[in-house]
């Protein structure tokens, strides 16, 4: 997984000869008829979108053909009754496994499957991942919202706690982008409906800054005060969206969390301002949304935010071989991880914050989840 996640930041770093040697080792070394599990959110964002990014960029036609190969292992997934995928494939036997489920793992398909439908002319790639997206909208509640646990078979949410952290983030993530990327107009509308609730029910603003906590789907009334690694991504969904100065709030306050402790912990009571979950995995959101607002506004501060993230990683996290996810942020503990998201998101948007702005043309792509960039050529979309 590692060198295709990583394949199209090395390219965009201008690093020819790794990116050369991953991509030698992908075409010639990437087999995908594996009898085994893989899950199906993380498969697609990382081997999917690395896949066909580093196909639009480089025109290797093996890319696509591996694309192509996953996503036909991947599509008994969406045999549920519901339409919404099941958690887990076998991508030899086609066996599926995992009812239980959440808005991002349902909802955060349609980028990568729609690109699919779309380079290779197989439009089911697209329906069957664009009715998952719409069966997932379809159980929201009547005030807007999605809890955070869903069963695929049934159709019946297991939590019904709403908010924008992980296991629901992407989901309104790619409400917006699948709008933007494919003129889908479905997408445009459930985006538009979906921000309106978040601002009204998990929007908080304090003293100390904007923040978005949680809430119960069906009352709107808050039930706790977290923000967290994960949620610091909204800022660049709400820039995206037009709606900048909220943006830049909700950066701030994100900012703020960095700062506490000197690295984001996972997890941030922002009422009490106290650390709930003190690890940091290497997450690349935060920074992911200095880049969306630095591309928008051109303000020095978010070069400034940028140069503290890019300290903060090399003082802490920097290891002989590579770089380590902290256990602690409080004690800065190392773990013996690094996941491939620090390759395909962190060092990808943290690098871009710094380059010159012909490195990627920001306004003809859009990022899948994981940071790879699609290209923005589709004029129109499946009704």
């Amino acid at each position: 997984m590692t060198p295709v996640d990583g394949l199209d930041t090395m390219i965009l770093m201008g690093l020819q000869p790794q990116a050369d040697e991953a991509r030698k080792l992908i075409d010639e070394k990437l087999d995908f008829d594996q009898d085994m599990y893989v899950k199906d959110f993380e498969i697609t964002i990382r081997m999917m979108g690395g896949l066909m990014s580093s196909y639009e960029l480089t025109g290797d036609k093996r890319l696509l053909e591996l694309a192509d190969d996953l996503g036909r292992r991947m599509l008994p997934m969406f045999n549920s009754p519901t339409g919404m995928p099941y958690e887990y494939v076998n991508l030899h036997t086609g066996a599926v496994r995992g009812a239980e489920s959440n808005p991002a793992e349902v909802g955060s398909l349609l980028l990568e499957y729609g690109t699919l439908a779309k380079l290779t002319g197989k439009q089911m790639y697209y329906d069957k991942a664009k009715r998952a997206l719409v069966e997932m909208y379809k159980r929201q509640s009547k005030i807007g919202l999605v809890g955070i646990g869903i069963n695929v078979e049934t159709g019946k949410w297991t939590d019904q706690t709403a908010g924008i952290m992980g296991g629901i983030d992407s989901y309104y993530e790619y409400l917006l982008k699948c709008a933007i990327l494919f003129h889908d107009k479905d997408c445009e509308h459930m985006w538009t409906q979906s921000a309106r609730a978040i601002n009204k029910y998990l929007a908080d603003q304090r003293p100390n800054g904007l923040w978005y906590g949680q809430a119960n789907m069906e009352t709107g009334k808050r039930v706790s005060t977290y923000y967290g690694a994960l949620d610091a991504f909204y800022p660049a969904v709400l820039a995206l969206s037009g709606d900048r100065k909220r943006a830049a709030q909700l950066e701030d306050s994100s900012y703020l969390m960095w700062n506490f402790a000197g690295v984001e912990p996972d997890s941030f009571d922002y009422a009490k301002m106290q650390i709930a979950s003190a690890a940091y995995p290497l997450r690349p959101e935060i920074i992911e949304s200095a880049y969306y607002l630095y591309h928008y506004t051109h303000d020095p501060k978010y070069l400034t935010m940028g140069q503290t993230f890019f300290d903060s990683l090399v003082k802490y996290c920097r290891t002989d071989v590579g770089f380590a996810a902290l256990s602690d942020v409080r004690t800065k503990q190392k773990t013996d991880s690094m996941e491939s998201f620090f390759f395909a998101e962190t060092m990808k948007y943290l690098y871009l914050i710094f380059a010159p702005p012909s490195t990627l043309n920001f306004d003809s792509i859009v990022f899948n989840t994981e940071a790879h960039p699609l290209k923005r050529n589709f004029i129109t979309a499946s009704k």
